[in-house]
């Protein structure tokens, strides 16, 4: 069987991005998913951390945190790689690594992020002089009312109005925005020819949860071609058409440059010889399959996904590698005794440590594979909720890993 040059076992953001990083670089890749990845769950921002300067912050940080291992350089070529992906489908994003984009949230309050599409963009809504917010009639979990009030207390000198559309959609029924995204996609005069009604000027903004389709921005693009106000998108609950669409930018570019994607594809071990990792081990209906690779890239999440799972409490264990996993000891340092208290929960920072090539080491910093790197939510040592930083671990060292 033909050898890899580099097996990436996820397909969530890292996988994907890690994916995306070894094939630019002319390498052969496999990627072995098993599920959907968490994409469709998330807003389609990329949160490298929670501060004003987030390229100072990462500075700051402890040794231990995943950041300082990847470092600086390799976090912001990984931003800058994210953003030519994301070009390459017609799906645009904006903000660096210095500073953070405001995007307005489904329920009306501003969230920062570094890397945003460029639909959600809401840095220009402060020079707007009035601000429409639409709701489409039957649209679920999408308030208009409840977010200008809520708007209204960073914009406190502005105009809004609620709209409220009937697209007649689906009879009827109770929809999702996915629902709606997937109707809008080819029927785009539909929603324009309400918004029009508006006579909005290049001095408005017209706020609509995230329907304007699931793939790229060209639903976007053509009804902006017919109104002069600005269009932002707002965040939604899951399934999220922001997400999807980031999603289906990151596997058009793998199928384009030649990634093989099995999908549904269980890897239950990886098979070893000394230090290093020889290939994976694959279950699928009737057999197990061994594919045969020069490096390996473990994106398999945390516990959330079952990357690292906990069947004896304090004992946590990597399934594919039996690689050790950092977990606090001690009851009182599982959760803080405040479920909302001002400081990570030491649950959260489980995960594997690394060495500075992000390969897995023992208890005395040795690394223990010479072709094996951890990335995205299999890293220990940070609460990526806490600081709002899974987004911006996920890319990075996907990046640091692919580019070794």
């Amino acid at each position: 069987m033909k050898i890899s040059d580099v097996i990436v076992i996820g397909g969530g953001l890292a996988g994907l991005m890690a994916a995306a990083v070894a094939v630019n670089r002319g390498q052969s890749v496999a990627l072995f998913t098993y599920g959907s990845g968490s994409l469709p769950l998330a807003s389609g921002a990329i949160d490298i951390i929670n501060a004003q300067a987030p390229d100072v912050a990462i500075n700051k940080l402890s040794s231990h945190h995943p950041y300082k291992k990847i470092g600086l350089k390799a976090i912001d070529a990984a931003t800058k790689f994210f953003c030519e992906v994301t070009a390459k489908d017609n799906l645009p994003y904006v903000g660096r690594l210095s500073a953070q984009v405001p995007i307005v949230t489904a329920v009306g309050t501003l969230k920062y992020s570094c890397l945003v599409p460029e639909s959600m963009d809401a840095s220009n809504l402060i020079n707007k002089k009035k601000i429409y917010v639409v709701e489409v009639k039957g649209l679920k979990d999408f308030y208009a009312l409840m977010l200008v009030d809520n708007l209204k207390k960073y914009f406190p000198d502005k105009v809004f109005d609620v709209i409220k559309l009937d697209l007649d959609l689906l009879g009827g029924r109770d929809i999702t925005c996915m629902d709606t995204a997937q109707i809008i996609a080819g029927n785009e005069q539909r929603l324009a020819d309400g918004l029009t009604k508006l006579n909005a000027t290049d001095a408005d903004a017209i706020i609509l949860p995230p329907i304007l389709g699931l793939e790229g921005s060209s639903s976007r693009a053509e009804i902006k071609s017919l109104l002069r106000a600005q269009i932002i998108e707002t965040t939604c609950l899951p399934p999220s058409p922001p997400g999807i669409r980031l999603q289906r930018a990151f596997i058009k570019y793998l199928q384009k440059s030649g990634v093989r994607i099995y999908e549904n594809s269980k890897v239950v071990r990886g098979v070893v010889e000394g230090k290093m990792v020889k290939g994976v081990v694959v279950e699928n209906v009737v057999r197990e399959k061994f594919f045969p690779a020069r490096k390996v890239i473990l994106a398999t999440g945390g516990f959330y996904s079952g990357g690292i799972i906990m069947r004896e409490f304090e004992n946590p264990i990597e399934p594919i590698f039996d690689a050790p996993v950092f977990f606090p000891q001690g009851e009182d340092n599982w959760s803080n005794q405040n479920l909302f208290e001002d400081r990570p929960q030491g649950f959260a920072m489980t995960g594997i440590f690394t060495d500075e090539t992000l390969r897995p080491i023992d208890k005395n910093g040795v690394a223990l594979f010479n072709n094996l790197h951890i990335i995205g939510a299999n890293l220990g040592g940070s609460d990526f909720i806490f600081e709002r930083s899974a987004g911006g671990v996920a890319i990075a060292s996907a990046y640091k890993a692919a580019m070794i």
